[in-house]
């Protein structure tokens, strides 16, 4: 297929090669032009390879109202990966991804845009394909599911927020790879039901399909995260099925009372889940894998860090079983740095009294551990 790029607007210092940029942008894909929003963080240079992460919109929405509700852009200027946000078709007077929803025929081939976007992009920056990710919202999260379905050599990983798979989908459904999915829904949500859906599977059903597939064991390890925002009216059960092909695991973030929304996003409409922030628990969850499954991490697979307190009041401490000068960086719910430092003993304490009490993300090389600070 041929494919052309148009840059349309460029937002931001334009002409300094390692300055933040907004690139609004399009390709033509089977003669239909198709538009993106290119995130680039200052951090990258192109000296260096740096992972992909594809974020597709909701049905009715649009590329910049996704990148504002399911943020990643705080998260990919701390750690340098590039951020794409594909715009879809209109179809009906809504934008959507062609997913096979009944009733909505379409003959738009957005796995081939996906593709050749992907292969425009390898072209013009420095990503390392075996890094290349997709998430999205509600439709969004369909279209995850759809790549991870027809484009597995391709996404190491996905992740799906409100989505689910339609039976289209599911029936078509040929992965070639074992594939890390993280799914994240509300069981209040009123448009993609966690239950009975006729639009698409149940989400029970889409965690049991990708557990087959990706021969993780039946029993999940499950867990109830801290109760952060008593207020939002919700909470999540963590379920991860461990154990998959090549390392990788199944897992959903299953928020009880929650609604058709992104958890910690900055839009804080009615069900909306504030104990976590779903864009730094996807990126979480897409660093530890690339392609070919969980990720060596080389000079600290075998090193272990021991955090305690934790929860704490106001300092942390780290045990570390290693001498090595090592550098940690602590990060808010949202994916701001908010610390930095260098670990020079195999035991180091950290104050972060000063911290309001939440949920924060410390990352010790290359490993992160979720650290909760209490009142």
């Amino acid at each position: 297929m041929k494919y052309t790029t148009v840059i349309l607007l460029i937002v931001g210092f334009v002409f300094s090669s390692s300055a933040q940029q907004t690139i609004n942008a399009s390709i033509t894909h089977d003669g239909i032009e198709r538009d993106y929003i290119l995130y680039i963080p200052e951090i990258y240079d192109g000296s260096t390879s740096v992972p992909l992460v594809l974020n597709f919109h909701g049905f009715g929405s649009s590329a910049s109202q996704q990148m504002f509700y399911g943020d990643f852009r705080d998260i990919a200027d701390t750690e340098g990966f590039l951020l794409v946000h594909p715009e879809g078709t209109t179809f009906i007077g809504n934008q959507f991804w062609n997913v096979g929803f009944p009733g909505l025929s379409s003959n738009i081939d957005d796995v081939g845009f996906t593709e050749a976007l992907i292969d425009e992009l390898a072209t013009l920056y420095t990503i390392d394909l075996d890094r290349v990710y997709a998430t999205g919202m509600s439709n969004g999260g369909f279209m995850s599911f759809l790549l991870a379905c027809q484009l597995s050599e391709k996404i190491a990983a996905v992740a799906s927020v409100t989505g689910s798979m339609t039976q289209d989908t599911f029936d078509d459904c040929n992965a070639q790879l074992p594939t890390p999915v993280l799914q994240i829904h509300g069981t209040e949500d009123d448009v993609v039901l966690y239950n009975e859906n006729n639009l698409s599977l149940p989400i029970p059903d889409v965690i049991s399909y990708w557990v087959d597939h990706n021969n993780c064991e039946t029993t999940p390890t499950t867990t109830t995260l801290p109760d952060v925002d008593v207020s939002d009216g919700s909470t999540i059960e963590y379920s991860v099925y461990e154990d998959g092909d090549n390392g990788i695991t199944t897992e959903h973030m299953k928020v009880i009372g929650g609604g058709h929304t992104w958890p910690g996003s900055v839009l804080n409409t009615a069900g909306t889940n504030q104990d976590i922030d779903a864009s730094m628990e996807i990126w979480l969850f897409f660093s530890r894998y690339d392609i070919n499954g969980l990720l060596s991490t080389d000079d600290y697979e075998n090193r272990h860090v021991s955090i305690y307190p934790n929860p704490t009041q106001s300092k942390i401490n780290l045990s570390l079983n290693y001498s090595k000068e090592v550098h940690y960086k602590l990060f808010s719910p949202l994916g701001k740095q908010l610390m930095t430092g260098t670990i020079t003993s195999s035991n180091q304490e950290i104050d972060i009294s000063h911290l309001p009490s939440n949920i924060y993300f410390l990352k010790v090389g290359d490993q992160f551990h979720k650290i909760l600070k209490s009142n």
